[in-house]
């Protein structure tokens, strides 16, 4: 099936309020841009240095979302366009964000990455160090960036009830964070949940950003 096909119907699955992230990693421009031309416009990159290479030879409106791993000294390269940072998983890396974004006279967009699965292989906050960072609100003097919401990985399994045990904790924690943290501020309504494996059930609980890659592209060539 095409690209253009797989968009429009992950597009028609979608409830409203869900929107889809296209994650173009490893995949050439044609690809991405039979996407566009179906009228995909947000895209997730894990690499910074091909997310910086896509941004320069592809149209202006894309919405580049970053969904890798970050390293701080690589944030300054892209933090003049970014949309938003989904892993975000120390309060050092926030700083960094926050000055690269400063400099480059924006406010950038955060989600805080959050640790629900049950492999070690995944990063993230645990959600009592997410809630002591919050706490503790060095966060709020940093003006350059945004805090929109949380992010998380179930864990890979063949177990809908895990992968959905997993999402409902991030979900519930969202809301405890929501009115705890951020009641009076509406920026923050971000819950990045799901792939390509499991995106049904993290809409169902509540998912408002799904990343999906190889429903839309096919497998990856490495």
């Amino acid at each position: 099936m095409s690209i253009t096909k797989n968009i429009q119907l992950l597009q028609a699955e979608l409830p409203q309020g869900v929107r889809l992230v296209a994650v173009s990693k490893y995949h050439p421009n044609e690809a991405i841009l039979e996407a566009y031309n179906a009228g995909q416009r947000v895209f997730g990159e894990s690499k910074v240095q091909e997310m910086v290479a896509k941004f320069e030879a592809l149209p202006k409106d894309i919405e580049w979302h970053f969904i890798g791993h970050l390293q701080t000294n690589k944030i300054k390269y892209m933090a003049s366009f970014v949309s938003l940072i989904h892993g975000v998983d120390s309060l050092k890396l926030l700083k960094e964000i926050d000055k690269q974004a400063a400099k480059a006279g924006r406010r950038v967009k955060c989600l805080l990455q959050i640790h629900i699965a049950q492999e070690e292989t995944k990063f993230g906050f645990s959600p009592n160090e997410c809630k002591e960072m919050l706490d503790q609100g060095e966060w709020r003097e940093l003006k350059n960036i945004q805090l929109c919401g949380l992010m998380g990985m179930a864990t890979n399994t063949d177990s809908t009830e895990q992968v959905r045990a997993e999402f409902s904790s991030l979900s519930s924690l969202f809301d405890e964070l929501k009115s705890a943290f951020f009641a009076s501020d509406e920026a923050f309504c971000e819950l990045s949940m799901g792939m390509s494996d499991d995106y049904p059930e993290a809409i169902e609980a509540g998912s408002t950003l799904v990343r999906v890659g190889s429903k839309i592209f096919g497998e990856r060539v490495y």
